[in-house]
């Protein structure tokens, strides 16, 4: 059971947390820092339409079929993995199934999306391209030196018709 479906009728009081330092405030500015651009977070918890929240057995049987969706979506995605396939992205869309009903899916979703971004940005970066351009031309160039003599010595004979 979570906060947003309590059964039993009960009101609950919202709190009103002051936001740490650098943390996103109702306006969606950073605490500490004038007109941040962060974007407002939806809400954390369960999706499940309002009708199956009311009865907590359908609720409750609503969650285990959203588990084992995800759990064969991800299970799917490692095993493709190995295999030919999207592996990361479908084991990402089963935990986004997750997520329309687990908080700790969720925050995982969030956590990954927030890295994804910030190493994109990082791959962005004018430095790190130009690294990783020389770093590519480099191994291009080593691969080159070796394929030029394996055709040196052996020549350019297909390894079935190869003599042995």
């Amino acid at each position: 059971m979570n906060a947003e479906s309590d059964e039993r009728g009960e009101v609950v009081a919202e709190t009103v947390a002051t936001p740490a330092t650098g943390d996103v405030t109702a306006d969606g500015a950073t605490d500490g820092s004038a007109g941040g651009t962060a974007a407002k977070e939806p809400e954390l918890g369960s999706k499940a339409p309002h009708f199956i929240k009311r009865s907590r057995t359908l609720h409750l049987s609503w969650q285990v079929a959203v588990f084992i969706v995800g759990l064969a979506v991800v299970a799917a995605g490692v095993v493709m993995l190995p295999l030919p396939g999207p592996g990361w992205l479908v084991i990402f869309g089963g935990m986004a199934i997750w997520a329309t009903e687990f908080v700790w899916a969720q925050l995982v979703l969030r956590w990954t999306k927030r890295k994804v971004t910030e190493a994109a940005q990082r791959a962005l970066d004018p430095k790190v391209r130009r690294r990783n351009i020389i770093l590519t031309t480099i191994g291009l160039v080593i691969i080159a030196v070796l394929v030029g003599i394996y055709v040196w010595k052996f020549g350019i004979v297909m390894p079935w018709k190869i003599d042995e």
